[in-house]
């Protein structure tokens, strides 16, 4: 795959190892001729350590080999979070702190849920691109503000916090998209 299309999210293999895009900034070149640059924060998805890579945007970096399973959230507890493979019932644990980004977005009952297992190992998990989840609260709305432009913090079921429009109250369902965690609308 082509550096310049690479999207956080994606996984791919740096030094033999699987890594997780976190992160990209693109430079754009000054002078004439120059090539644009991207920047990227990688996680190696099997020591956890964090790479930070350059890239011309016609460099090719190598698809990980790993498997992507869907998955049902069975719980989470203090250290751990277990899955449950849809297609074999195979359960895998990973570590709470190795996915904490993620599961601001992970509600009992989400689908589309993917575990990315290397080796025989869950290293990693992927949330759909979007998800619907409930407001759980939020300070009122004021009559009449439902035609500017300004938002308010709101926290989420999962105890996420995002910005959302004025006019919504508590308990209704939005959408929210989970790579730029922001508000897209009602559900």
């Amino acid at each position: 795959m082509l550096a310049k299309d690479l999207k956080p999210g994606v996984v791919f293999k740096y030094n033999d190892a699987p890594h997780i895009l976190e992160s990209v900034t693109v430079q754009s070149p000054s002078a004439r001729g120059g090539n644009t640059l991207y920047k990227f924060r990688a996680r190696n998805l099997v020591t956890k350590q964090k790479s930070d890579l350059v890239c011309k945007g016609t460099d090719q970096l190598e698809d990980a080999d790993f498997q992507k399973r869907d998955v049902t959230l069975m719980y989470t507890d203090a250290e751990a979070v277990h899955l449950l493979d849809a297609v074999d019932y195979n359960q895998y644990s990973i570590a709470l702190a190795d996915v904490e980004n993620e599961m601001k977005y992970v509600c009992e009952g989400l689908e589309g849920l993917i575990a990315l297992v290397y080796n025989g190992e869950c290293v990693g998990v992927q949330v759909p691109a979007t998800v619907e989840l409930t407001i759980s609260q939020t300070d009122p709305g004021v009559k009449g503000n439902s035609a500017t432009g300004r938002t308010k913090p709101a926290t989420l079921e999962t105890g996420c916090q995002i910005q959302v429009p004025e006019y919504l109250k508590e308990g209704e369902r939005i959408k929210v998209d989970t790579r730029t965690h922001e508000f897209l609308g009602r559900a």
